[in-house]
C-alpha cells in the first residue's frame, strides 16, 4: 500500500495535468512529492520507532497516510494536491520502517522471520507494480481520483487490523532522539532526491553536502541517528546497494516501458498496464517462495541469483522486440529475489535496539533507487533514436557486474565466516 501510493499517479498523470491545468514543473513536483517526503523522513521514521514505540509509530503513521490519501482524493488545487502528497510519504515514512521491526514481535522464531522479512522485500516490488496498474485502469476511466480512496480504505483496515493484533509496546528507550542527524538526514536526502528528479543541480549539490555533514555529526555522536557500525557488515552494505540497484531497474522498466507502449506502440493507458499484469504475478510468486529458498540456500546465493536473473530479463526487455514479453517474465523473477534477499540481508542480525532503524535504511534504499536510476538513464536515453533500449541494456549490464561484484565481495572463506557472514 504504501509503496503503491509512489505509483498510483503514474500513468493518470496527463488527466491530473489537464483536469488541474498544471504546468510540467507542477505536473513534476506532484508526482515526485510523495517519495520526496518518504525518503527523507524514513530514517528518522525508524529512530523513532525504536525510541517511542513500534506499534505506536505504525498507527500514527497509519492515520497520517490515511488523512492524507482522504485530503488528496477532493483537492481541486496544485497546491492542495502537492500538500497531500507530501503529507502521504511522511505518514509512509513513520509506517514503513515500524512495520517492519514489527516482524520480530509477530515472527520471534528466526526461520519464519526470514520468510517474513523476504515476503516484505518481494511485496515492495508488488506495491510499485500494483499502483502502476491502478494508475492505469483510473486513468483509462478519468477516475484517477478514486485511487486515494482505495489508499484511505486499505489504511483503515490495516489500522484496524493492527489494534487488534499487534501487541502493546514496551517500556520506552531512554536514548535520546538526534536532533542534528535528524535534520541533516532529512534536509539532505530531501534535497538529493529533488535535485536528482529534475530539480536545479544546486540541490544535487546541496544534498550531497548536507548528506556528508550528517555523516560527520553521526561519527561523533554518542548517540547517533545511524550508526555508523550499522555498515561495518559487507553483507549488509551489499543487500542496502543491491535494493538500491533492485528499485532503480524496476521503475525504469516501468518508465521506459510505459512510454515505449503509449507513444511507439499505440497502446492506452489501459491496455499498456495490462501488460504489466504477468510482471506482478511473477513478482508475487517469487515473494511467496523466496523466503524457502533463502532459509535453504542463504541469502547470498539467492541475492547472487536475483540480480543476474534481473540482467538477463532487462537485456531481453533492452532488446524491445519478440524476446520482450520472455523478458517480462525473466526480469520480475530475478527482481523478486533480490528485493527478498537483500532486505533479508540488511534487517536481519541488526540488535533488537536497532531494528526500526534498520527498516528505514531498507526502505530508504528502496526509494532512492528510483531517484537514482531514472536520473542516469533517463540521461543516457536523451537524443538517441533507440534511447529507450540502450538506457534498459545499461540498467541490464549493471544487474549482471553487480551480481559478480557480491558474488566476489560475499565469497564464504570457511565454514565459520560463512556461518558470521549469513545475517
Amino acid at each position: 500500500m504504501l509503496i503503491s501510493g509512489i505509483t498510483v499517479l503514474n500513468v493518470a498523470l496527463p488527466a491530473v495535468q489537464e483536469e488541474l491545468s498544471l504546468t510540467h514543473g507542477e505536473l513534476a513536483l506532484v508526482a515526485s512529492g510523495y517519495g520526496l517526503s518518504f525518503s527523507g523522513l524514513l530514517l528518522l521514521g525508524g529512530r523513532l520507532a525504536d525510541l517511542y514505540g513500534r506499534r505506536r509509530l505504525f498507527l500514527i503513521g497509519l492515520a497520517v497516510f490515511a488523512a492524507a490519501s482522504a485530503g488528496a482524493a477532493p483537492a481541486g488545487t496544485f497546491e492542495l494536491l502537492l500538500a497531500a502528497r507530501f503529507a502521504q510519504g511522511a505518514g509512509a515514512a513513520l509506517t514503513a520502517p515500524a512495520a517492519m521491526a514489527l516482524l520480530r514481535t509477530v515472527f520471534p522464531d528466526p526461520a519464519s522471520h526470514t520468510r517474513a522479512i523476504a515476503a516484505w522485500g518481494g511485496l515492495s516490488g508488488i506495491g510499485a507494480t500494483v499502483g502502476t496498474l491502478l494508475s492505469g485502469l483510473f486513468a483509462q476511466w478519468g477516475l484517477w481520483r478514486w485511487a486515494f480512496v482505495l489508499l484511505v480504505a486499505a489504511s483503515l483496515a490495516a489500522f484496524a487490523a493492527a489494534l487488534r493484533l499487534i501487541p502493546a509496546d514496551g517500556s520506552r528507550s531512554e536514548a535520546r532522539l538526534d536532533v542534528a542527524g535528524a535534520v541533516l538526514a532529512t534536509a539532505g536526502m530531501s534535497a538529493l532526491s529533488y535535485g536528482l528528479l529534475d530539480g536545479p543541480a544546486a540541490a544535487t549539490i546541496i544534498g550531497g553536502l548536507l548528506l556528508l555533514a550528517f555523516v560527520a555529526v553521526e561519527a561523533r555522536t554518542s548517540e547517533p541517528l545511524v550508526p555508523l557500525s550499522l555498515f561495518a557488515s559487507r553483507p549488509r552494505a551489499v543487500g542496502t546497494a543491491a535494493i538500491v540497484l533492485g528499485s532503480a531497474g524496476m521503475a525504469s522498466g516501468f518508465f521506459f516501458l510505459s512510454l515505449h507502449f503509449q507513444q511507439d506502440r499505440g497502446l492506452s493507458p489501459l491496455l499498456t498496464s495490462a501488460v504489466f499484469l504477468p510482471f506482478s504475478v511473477v513478482l508475487m510468486a517469487t515473494g511467496a517462495a523466496a523466503g524457502r529458498l533463502i532459509n535453504r540456500f542463504g541469502p547470498r546465493n539467492v541475492l547472487i541469483t536475483g540480480l543476474f536473473a534481473a540482467g538477463i530479463g532487462l537485456a531481453l526487455v533492452a532488446r524491445l522486440d519478440a524476446a520482450l514479453p520472455l523478458g517480462l517474465l525473466i526480469m520480475p523473477l530475478g527482481i523478486g529475489l533480490t528485493f527478498a534477499a537483500a532486505t533479508v540481508t540488511v534487517v536481519s542480525g541488526v540488535p533488537d535496539a536497532q531494528a526500526g532503524l534498520a527498516g528505514g535504511v531498507a526502505n530508504t534504499a528502496m526509494e532512492v533507487g528510483p531517484t537514482i536510476g531514472l536520473a542516469v538513464l533517463v540521461t543516457l536515453a536523451t537524443g538517441r533514436p533507440d534511447g529507450y533500449g540502450f538506457a534498459l541494456g545499461a540498467a541490464a549490464l549493471t544487474f549482471v557486474l553487480t551480481s559478480a561484484a557480491a558474488a566476489a565481495l560475499l565469497r564464504p572463506h570457511n565454514r565459520t565466516n560463512t556461518q558470521g557472514e549469513h545475517p
